[in-house]
C-alpha cells in the first residue's frame, strides 16, 4: 500500500491540478524552499571561507607557543628559559618580546599605538618583514629604528627613511610621588621609521621596534622580556610540546598555544556563525508555512478523488501518507534544486570573485564549499519539511466524507 501512496503523491506533484491556483501554490512552496536553501548554503559557505581568511590573517599574529610570567609582566630567569626551550629539536625559532601601549606624536599629531619590542630573531617566529611594502626592516644596529603599520603612519603623516624628521613615543612611568614636570609622567624616545607594513586588520596601530627601545622606555635591564615567542617545526604538535615544557620550566610560568591566544577571536566568529545559522533556521521555518498551505489546498482540490479512494477500500492511513509524501517531495525538490543553485553561485564566486567584500582593495568574498555544509543545510530543511508534512497530512475521515 505504501507504494500506492507514493505513486499517487508523485502524480499529485507533477500532474495537472484541478485549479491553476493549486498548481501555482504547490510550485511556489517548492520555489520558496529552493531559495531559502540556496541562500543558507551560500551564506554558510561564505562563513567557511571567512574562517580560512581569518585563520590566514592571524596566523602570524601569535607564535606557536607563548611563554609568560604567572605573576607580573616581566619574566624571571629569561636566559635559563631560553636555554631550556632552544635546546629542543622541535623548536625552529625563539624570540624575546615586550609589548606595551604608547602615545606617539609627530608634528602636533598624536595617536595611541602598541609598541612591540622584539629581538633580531623575531622574523624567524613572525615573518613580518615579508609584509613590508615600503622601506626596510630595522637592522637592529640602533634601538630607535622601527617599522610601523601603514594606516598609523598615514594618519600621522610620518615620513619613512627621513633622518631629518623623527616621531616621539611616550611611555607612562610607574611609581608614586608628586608630578612637577613632564619627565615625572613619561619616558620618551625619538624613533626613526625605516619602513611600513600591512597590518591586515590584526596588527593595526602597531609599531615593531628593537627590544632595547622598550627596555629603555620601561627602565628594564638588558635581557628583560615580557614574553618568549616560540616557533615550532610542526605547529600541530603545539599541545604536546607545551605540556612537556611546563614540566621543565615549573609553575612560575604560563605557556599558551596559538589557538589559546586566539580563543576570544574564534569564540566571536563562532557566535556570529551560530547567530546567522539561527536566522536562516527561522527563514526556513517560515518558508515551510508555504508547504503547509500547499498541502491544505491540495487536500481541498483532491477531496472528491480522496472520497473515491476511501470508497474503493484505501485505508485512511494510506491517504494520509499520500499527503505526507507529497509534502516531502516538495521539500526534497526544493532542497536538491537549492543546493544545486547554491553550489553554482559559490563556484562562480570562486572562479570570478564577482561579489566584493571590499571593492577598494579588490577583496572578493571568500567561499569554501564543504561536505558538512550540504549536510547542515539539507538536514535543517528536511527536519522542518518532515515536521510540517506530518502535521498537515493528518486529515480525518469526516472532513473527506461530509458534503
Amino acid at each position: 500500500m505504501s507504494g500506492t501512496a507514493f505513486h499517487i503523491a508523485k502524480r499529485y506533484l507533477i500532474a495537472k491540478k484541478g485549479s491553476t491556483a493549486v498548481t501555482f501554490i504547490t510550485w511556489l512552496a517548492a520555489l520558496a524552499m529552493m531559495v531559502a536553501v540556496a541562500a543558507m548554503f551560500i551564506i554558510i559557505s561564505v562563513f567557511s571561507g571567512l574562517e580560512d581568511l581569518n585563520r590566514e590573517m592571524i596566523s602570524d599574529l601569535h607564535a606557536d607557543l607563548t611563554v609568560k610570567s604567572r605573576q607580573g609582566k616581566v619574566l624571571k630567569d629569561v636566559a635559563k628559559l631560553q636555554q631550556i626551550i632552544s635546546g629542543r629539536n622541535d623548536v625552529a625559532g625563539l624570540s624575546r618580546a615586550i609589548e606595551e601601549k604608547v602615545y606617539i606624536d609627530y608634528g602636533g599629531k598624536g595617536d595611541i599605538a602598541y609598541l612591540r619590542g622584539v629581538d633580531s630573531a623575531y622574523i624567524s617566529v613572525n615573518p613580518v618583514n615579508k609584509n613590508i611594502f615600503y622601506g626596510s626592516y630595522p637592522t637592529f644596529e640602533f634601538p630607535n629604528e622601527v617599522v610601523m603599520e601603514n594606516q598609523l603612519g598615514n594618519r600621522l603623516s610620518i615620513p619613512v627613511g627621513s633622518q631629518a624628521d623623527f616621531a616621539t613615543v611616550f611611555m607612562p612611568k610607574a611609581g608614586t610621588g608628586l608630578i612637577n614636570k613632564e619627565e615625572d609622567i613619561f619616558n620618551k624616545k625619538e624613533i626613526y621609521v625605516t619602513g611600513v607594513f600591512s597590518g591586515n586588520d590584526q596588527l593595526n596601530n602597531y609599531i615593531i621596534a628593537p627590544i632595547a627601545l622598550t627596555q629603555q622606555l620601561l627602565n628594564l635591564p638588558d635581557g628583560a622580556a615580557y614574553q618568549l615567542l616560540v616557533k615550532l617545526r610542526d605547529g600541530n604538535q603545539a599541545d604536546g610540546v607545551r605540556d612537556e615544557l611546563m614540566k621543565k620550566v615549573g609553575k612560575d610560568y604560563i605557556i599558551t598555544t596559538k589557538k589559546e591566544e586566539n580563543a576570544a577571536f574564534w569564540k566571536m566568529i563562532n557566535i556570529e556563525k551560530l547567530f546567522i545559522y539561527f536566522i536562516f533556521v527561522l527563514v526556513i521555518f517560515i518558508t515551510t508555512f508555504n508547504l503547509a498551505g500547499a498541502i491544505i489546498i491540495l487536500q481541498l482540490d483532491k477531496k472528491e478523488q480522496a472520497r473515491s479512494l476511501l470508497s474503493l477500500g484505501l485505508p485512511l492511513r494510506e491517504l494520509r501518507r499520500t499527503y505526507f509524501y507529497t509534502g516531502m517531495l516538495i521539500v526534497i525538490t526544493g532542497i536538491i534544486s537549492g543546493l544545486i543553485i547554491g553550489t553554482i553561485v559559490c563556484f562562480i564566486q570562486l572562479q570570478t570573485g564577482f561579489f566584493k567584500a571590499n571593492a577598494a582593495i579588490d577583496l572578493a568574498f571568500p567561499v569554501r564549499i564543504l561536505p558538512v555544509n550540504y549536510l547542515i543545510v539539507a538536514s535543517t530543511a528536511a527536519v522542518f519539511g518532515l515536521l510540517i508534512s506530518w502535521m498537515f497530512s493528518k486529515i480525518n475521515r469526516q472532513h473527506i466524507t461530509k458534503g
